[in-house]
């Protein structure tokens, strides 16, 4: 029972947090566009009540006139708008996510015993689960400072974007070296939204109700509360479809167990970047195709570095093991000739299974992660390509708990996933 709670929090806490991040997202889009498509007021009446800009659109069989004032509208209505329980929903259940499927399992989720450092692969799960929350405070402090030393008066957002890209890369590096590929991205991610969260928690919204209590008081508001609101903001705005795709890279192994999984992680966060800009120029009307260019080029050297490489068949026969009645992997038996489905599913069979099947024998999984079962040899078929994947990178088992073989790992190598 245990384990279904478990899987069933997971559930609730996914689906509130999708439901919020898409809300977040959906509304700080649809704000930078606004923003961007804006033209100067043409009716005498708006330039006199100090109309910044102005857009007309058309939605739902209705007519809309949007209207943007700086610091001078003629009145605050009571029920003035503000957007910010979205962002910090969506980061109170991701972080409750993160808590709820890393955290409590930090000695087989956090711990790389492959990683090239030896403290690392030391790491007990206390230790893990405490630096991979240091990394999120930490990271948000070095880019907060960064922000503050580099840009105080939003006059060099240039380098300020260049120092923040250096930044990811270092901490794609550094997160790949110290965790397991898998929570790796996410740490990354977690980092960016957690940014993005902090952004809206410390400057967007104190800047904002800053403004709003000097202007019902009548005094002109401080001009910087509203450059650094923005300033954030337009962070916020390029991180957007960085961290979705490290929220969902858990899905693509491919990615995360690569032996250069923070180039293709960097690679990632740049072309999300590049194509955010590609939209974020359509609104101000320039159709400029170097963005998303440049973001194909990108994906396609990711698509080359991610591919595996080809397995020369062997020389002679590989070994392939057999499976005792006890349910544990047996010596490896002679084999007489390729490597078969049956050969590959008695690995599985041995190792995996107790945790990718319909009714897992794991403590703590009330269900299959990921959804993939390998309880057939119809399964494992299916999931063939991913097997060889994360099985040549020893990314799985997981800490090797079920202590899957080099020799087990070299018959799976071996098969033509057939």
């Amino acid at each position: 029972m245990e384990g279904f709670f478990l899987e069933y929090g997971n559930l609730l806490l996914r689906w509130l947090h999708v439901i919020a991040a898409i809300a977040w997202i959906g509304e700080s889009i649809y704000f930078v566009m606004l923003d961007l498509s804006l033209h100067a007021p043409k009716g005498e009446h708006s330039k006199k009540l100090g109309v910044y800009g102005e857009l007309w659109a058309v939605h739902g069989g209705g007519f809309y006139h949007n209207q943007k004032y700086l610091t001078n509208p003629p009145e605050l209505p009571d029920d003035l708008h503000w957007s910010f329980w979205k962002a910090y929903t969506t980061w109170l259940s991701g972080f409750g996510l993160f808590m709820l499927l890393y955290l409590l399992k930090a000695d087989i989720y956090l711990v790389n015993p492959a990683s090239p450092w030896e403290w690392a692969r030391n790491m007990n799960g206390v230790e893990a689960g405490i630096l991979a929350v240091l990394f999120l405070v930490v990271g948000y402090n070095v880019y907060s400072r960064l922000c503050r030393i580099i840009s105080p008066t939003v006059n060099h957002d240039g380098w300020l974007s260049a120092a923040v890209g250096v930044m990811m890369v270092i901490v794609a590096w550094l997160t790949t070296q110290i965790f397991p590929g898998r929570a790796a991205f996410l740490i990354t991610g977690a980092l960016m939204a957690t940014c993005m969260s902090a952004n809206v928690f410390f400057w967007i919204i104190p800047g904002q109700r800053r403004m709003v209590k000097a202007l019902k008081a009548g005094e002109k508001p401080n001009p910087l509360d509203g450059a650094w609101g923005k300033q954030r903001s337009v962070h916020n705005t390029y991180f957007t479809l960085p961290v979705i795709f490290l929220m969902l890279s858990n899905h693509y192994s491919f990615t995360y167990s690569n032996e250069y999984a923070w180039v293709i992680m960097t690679l990632f966060i740049f072309a999300g970047a590049v194509i955010r800009q590609y939209f974020v120029l359509r609104h101000t009307g320039k159709n400029d195709l170097r963005y998303p260019a440049a973001g194909i080029v990108l994906l396609a050297i990711i698509g080359w570095i991610a591919a595996p490489a080809p397995v020369a068949a062997p020389a002679a026969p590989v070994p392939a093991p057999s499976v005792s009645q006890a349910g544990g992997a047996a010596a490896p038996a002679a084999a007489t000739g390729a490597v078969t489905l049956e050969q590959v599913h008695g690995i599985i069979a041995a190792r995996c299974v107790e945790c990718h099947s319909a009714k897992p024998t794991q403590p703590g999984f009330a269900a299959a992660p990921a959804g993939i079962m390998l309880d057939t040899t119809a399964e494992t078929l299916q999931h063939a390509a991913q097997i060889k994947q994360v099985v040549g990178n020893k990314y799985m088992p997981l800490a090797n708990l079920t202590k899957m073989t080099d020799e087990e790992r070299a018959v799976i190598a071996s098969w033509n996933g057939k």
